[in-house]
């Protein structure tokens, strides 16, 4: 089972697919994201992946509990906030992302992005981005994962914390509205993940078991695990990536984001 994404195959006997999350590492500046793609390229990443929602698309603006980090929440920073000031800080703005994926494309990297509703979805057509990726948390919306899957484009899903049946419900949405090609990530949704934790058989369990491209969307903060999950046969490695620990944005110190 192989996928393409332009020109790029991916699958076993191919190179290890790498994507590069921005996140909200950005921290709302657009020099920032585009010194970010240039260190991913220089680091070696193959492609760029995006988040595509604003505040208002993703949440409601209201301070009632359900709506407010909690206190012993991880991380830290973002106890006392509102989901809508998270969210507010963390997107990145819709008029950068034609420019960033030019910036990317004239490195020769693939950019893309993770949309969170009907709206993302078709302004990232407009883009004409070559596939997209399905966050942890999406992967039980089916209204998404049909609009997404009728572009007809590469589809990389993160499984997060869903069952087999859901993972299984999934796919075949993905596949009965127009999807061909579907790769599903690996992914532990802790805030950083433990490498103990990580239980990377199941990347080649995925394989096997759902007939799609497998690999890890990884939460951990180091390499390790990333490299162990080559091993184990992971076609595709997503990490967050950040210029400086230090600068206080929205992930900058611990990876990954609010989302995957």
């Amino acid at each position: 089972m192989t996928i393409q994404i332009g020109e790029r195959k991916i699958g076993p006997g191919h190179p290890t697919f790498i994507i590069a999350e921005i996140s909200g590492n950005h921290n709302q500046g657009f020099e920032r994201a585009v010194e970010i793609i240039k260190a991913a390229h220089e680091a070696g990443a193959d492609a760029i992946k995006l988040q595509t929602y604003t505040a208002d698309t993703i949440t409601i603006d209201s301070d009632k509990p359900p709506f407010r980090v909690g206190a012993g929440d991880k991380p830290e920073l973002w106890q006392g906030k509102t989901l809508h000031q998270l969210y507010s800080k963390a997107y990145t703005p819709w008029e950068w992302q034609p420019k960033l994926k030019k910036v990317a494309e004239d490195l020769g990297m693939i950019l893309f992005s993770t949309p969170f509703d009907d709206t993302a979805v078709d302004f990232l057509e407009k883009m004409d981005v070559l596939c997209y990726k399905v966050a942890s948390f999406e992967c039980t919306d089916m209204w998404l994962l049909k609009k997404i899957a009728k572009t007809k484009k590469p589809i990389i899903m993160s499984r997060g914390m869903a069952s087999e049946e859901e993972i299984k419900e999934a796919i075949s949405t993905l596949r009965e509205n127009g999807a061909g090609q579907i790769a599903v990530l690996h992914c532990v949704s802790a805030y950083p993940a433990k490498p103990e934790e990580m239980n990377l058989r199941t990347i080649p369990d995925l394989r096997e078991k759902f007939g799609v491209v497998s690999g890890l969307s990884d939460h951990t903060l180091g390499t390790e695990v990333a490299v162990a999950a080559v091993a184990l046969g992971a076609s595709i490695i997503e990490k967050h990536v950040t210029l400086d620990r230090a600068a206080g944005g929205i992930d900058d110190s611990w990876r990954p984001g609010p989302m995957a």
